[in-house]
């Protein structure tokens, strides 16, 4: 079926995607758990004590977060529209595509092949095995066996079905969110005030700016995942009324739970013990539960992450499906599983570059690699919604709240993040841009085999 509006396939009477082999199964829970699960990951559990570190205000701290939270809000606010006006797989991608042209969209599918999707789950992936350590005792080599190994067995059950893709999400996603929100509840409930920073006057200046930009893209990174549930827009009915309504609602769930979190952290544990814990989470259900809040709070951190794993691998394979789908990648990766109609060969492709790049890479490591890879594309997505409206047969079926002061904003902040970002850790931000960059002579080699390739097959045919 064509929408006669916007003058281009959204969705088939079988409820097929646009080619007719992704099936539309996701309804607007399924999809905002897809959101909701693969944002909520490991940062809540690690940022927190990044963050008041730089900023050493509870002000500052409280600042960082709602700043981050409202970034996030008004790129998913922005994105919605080009979801409902490009509901098919690839996300980004397709939008980059769309507003920019291919170069654009093979530089993004590149940096996420190469950087951001294997970084993504191997960060996460690495914290779910480092908290099995506290029910068991692991060496170095045993949490990268324990990270490669869940990876592998998520992909199995996203290779076999959707079906059962969505299901772990939607179990996982609802029992990390009523988790996380009876841990606030418990420590609001039960903690100590007086112990706590709010015992202390807050004041709102952080110790330094450039130190609140640092804490920025830390933060940036556990409100990341708004936009993932695009990447799967070619596998969710009614796209046009679900799509926006799954990812803003999906966004303020997230930005409620974490707010609640970091209240109860700070509700009975002072800034600076925040800021010299790596477990804040076990350092505050410790100061109620003593040692058994520490295994508690482990397990919620494994549950968290499992779902984020699961989602991530959801999501990051249909780029890779859809750069294929376009000719911009190998064809056979847009393959689509003749039986479990999945594209298992995406899938088995993301799995086996996370699994490589834990075998390799610490997580600070690779959470700051995939924050300052991924906003250049996040700010060129956004502005692409200007271009986008200038051409004037396309009317979206739904448009963004508060257009244009809601995506100029958001592209001045990512401006502002990236610029600071270049200041203060030089090294990282230029090997992102650079890898970034590499991407495009490989994109003119791809495009000058698919010239010769089809060159000779009209010689070969001519008589």
């Amino acid at each position: 079926m064509t929408d006669a509006t916007n003058g281009f396939a959204t969705e088939t009477p079988s409820g097929h995607d646009r080619n007719g082999r992704l099936v539309r199964r996701l309804g607007v829970w399924s999809a905002a758990a897809v959101l909701v699960g693969s944002t909520i990951g490991s940062g809540i559990f690690r940022v927190p004590s990044v963050a008041a570190a730089q900023v050493d205000s509870l002000g500052a701290f409280a600042l960082v977060w709602m700043v981050g939270a409202a970034l996030s809000l008004f790129g998913a606010l922005t994105l919605a529209e080009l979801a409902a006006l490009f509901p098919h797989s690839g996300g980004i991608y397709v939008f980059l595509r769309e507003g920019y042209g291919p170069l654009p969209a093979f530089l993004f599918g590149w940096t996420r092949l190469v950087v951001l999707h294997p970084a993504s789950i191997g960060a996460i992936a690495m914290i779910f095995a480092a908290y099995v350590g506290a029910f068991l005792p692991l060496e170095d080599v045993h949490v990268r066996i324990i990270a490669a190994s869940v990876i592998a067995a998520l992909a199995a059950a996203n290779y076999r079905s959707v079906g059962w893709g969505a299901a772990i999400q939607n179990a996982s996603t609802a029992a990390k969110v009523l988790s996380l929100g009876g841990l606030a509840l418990l420590a609001l409930a039960m903690g100590d005030a007086g112990a706590g920073a709010f015992a202390q006057p807050p004041t709102l200046a952080p110790s330094s700016w450039t130190g609140f930009g640092i804490a920025l893209v830390a933060v940036l990174w556990t409100y990341d995942g708004w936009a993932d549930l695009t990447y799967m827009a070619g596998e969710v009915k009614n796209p046009t009324r679900t799509l926006p309504r799954a990812l803003i609602g999906g966004v303020l769930a997230v930005v409620l739970v974490y707010l609640a979190v970091n209240a109860a952290y700070l509700y009975v544990l002072p800034m600076d013990a925040v800021a010299a814990s790596d477990m804040v989470a076990a350092d505050a259900t410790a100061t109620i539960f003593g040692q058994p809040g520490r295994s508690v709070a482990a397990a919620l951190v494994m549950l968290s992450t499992f779902g984020a794993i699961n989602g991530t691998l959801m999501t990051g394979p249909r780029i890779f499906y859809a750069m294929a789908d376009d000719n911009l990648f190998f064809r056979r990766v847009a393959a689509v599983h003749p039986r479990f109609r999945t594209p298992h060969i995406a899938i088995i492709l993301a799995a086996a570059l996370g699994i490589g790049y834990v075998s390799i890479r610490t997580f600070e490591q690779l959470a700051a690699a995939f924050v300052l890879g991924i906003w250049p594309f996040y700010a060129l997505a956004v502005g692409a919604v200007f271009r986008l409206r200038r051409r004037r047969e396309l009317q979206p079926p739904y448009r963004t709240p508060g257009y244009p002061l809601v995506p100029i904003l958001f592209l001045l902040s990512a401006i502002a993040i990236l610029a600071n970002a270049l200041v203060e850790q030089p090294g990282s931000t230029l090997l992102g841009f650079a890898i970034i960059l590499a991407g495009i002579p490989v994109y003119y080699a791809r495009r000058a085999y698919l010239r010769r390739h089809s060159a000779q097959k009209l010689t070969e045919l001519a008589p």
